[in-house]
């Protein structure tokens, strides 16, 4: 891969939150094995972005800036209603065929 002009950045956001999950889950609970290091990172990832406010971020949630497009985040559609199926994904032409919406 090529070299980009916001890599150094980019390094510095992930560094970040490695620290941050070393401090908070590895350094902290100490797991036994590898399978409850890995049940404790998933857990600690689904928390981290479903429910740790980020004061970078108005303090509000990574799912949250994600799916409302708050502060830049890239905006989720969501094409689908309550019952999983799609809202009006699909249209007739006139001569009947069925086109898909993109």
């Amino acid at each position: 891969m090529g070299h980009g002009r916001g890599r150094a950045l980019d390094n510095i956001f992930v560094g970040r939150l490695w620290r941050t999950v070393k401090y908070e889950e590895v350094y902290l609970k100490q797991h036994g094995n590898l399978p409850d290091l890995l049940m404790g990172l998933t857990q600690y990832f689904q928390f981290y972005n479903q429910e740790r406010r980020h004061q970078s971020l108005a303090y509000k949630t990574p799912d949250e800036v994600h799916k409302t497009a708050i502060g830049g985040g890239a905006k989720i559609v969501d094409k689908f209603n309550d019952t999983g199926e799609a809202s009006e994904p699909v249209q007739q032409n006139r001569d009947g065929a069925v086109q898909l919406e993109c």
